[in-house]
């Protein structure tokens, strides 16, 4: 597992300044939150449900570090909470499935002989993230902790980004990245009902 916190803190030298300019133009972490959905949503309808997964994958990347930036104008406002992470959390699902749903629509109209795999292994990875997602958010509200498992967004998110940009410059390697997607979203899911049970049931 990436560990998040290290990277989030290298990336707030240039987030912050962002974010401060932000606040004092008066737009709300809300605001950026449900804007850089529907830029994922955009993206994955307009670049990558048509293959074009070079500028797919730059755009994507870009608005990837929204996750980053909503969080940090809260703090700076004061204004964090359950709201907020909730709402986050909510729309990261709709990101998340817009863009695996957007190259499964790609590779069902594909006649490459990696079509098949593709379609497949990203529908496997579709329903694995959703209960990595949902795994966590139950075993929480059964007071139990749930933060396990080698691939969490931001592991999935990079394997994706890293497959399209090398597919948008070299070879299509993507089929064979989201059954890289598949396997270890769904080892995750694994780990995360073991780590649960040990909580819930082994504990008592």
């Amino acid at each position: 597992m990436l560990d998040n916190a290290n990277a989030r803190r290298s990336l707030a030298r240039f987030i912050d300044p962002i974010a401060r300019t932000l606040v004092r133009l008066k737009v709300t972490p809300d605001g950026i939150t449900w804007f850089g959905c529907g830029a994922t949503v955009v993206i994955s309808i307009v670049f990558l449900a048509q293959g074009k997964f070079l500028i797919g994958s730059i755009l994507f990347g870009a608005f990837s570090l929204i996750d980053i930036l909503d969080g940090t104008m809260a703090r700076m406002l004061g204004t964090a909470g359950p709201w907020g992470a909730f709402l986050d959390s909510t729309l990261d699902r709709v990101s998340d499935a817009a863009v695996i749903c957007a190259l499964i629509y790609f590779y069902v109209a594909s006649d490459s002989e990696t079509s098949s795999l593709a379609v497949i292994a990203g529908t496997i990875s579709l329903v694995m993230s959703l209960l990595t997602s949902y795994a966590r958010a139950k075993a929480e509200s059964l007071d139990a902790t749930c933060k396990v498992g080698i691939a969490e967004r931001a592991e999935r998110n990079l394997i994706i980004w890293l497959a399209l940009l090398f597919s948008g410059i070299v070879i299509d390697i993507t089929p064979y990245a989201l059954v890289l997607l598949a396997v270890v979203s769904s080892i995750t899911v694994v780990q995360r009902i073991l780590f649960v049970r040990k909580q819930l049931v082994l504990q008592v």
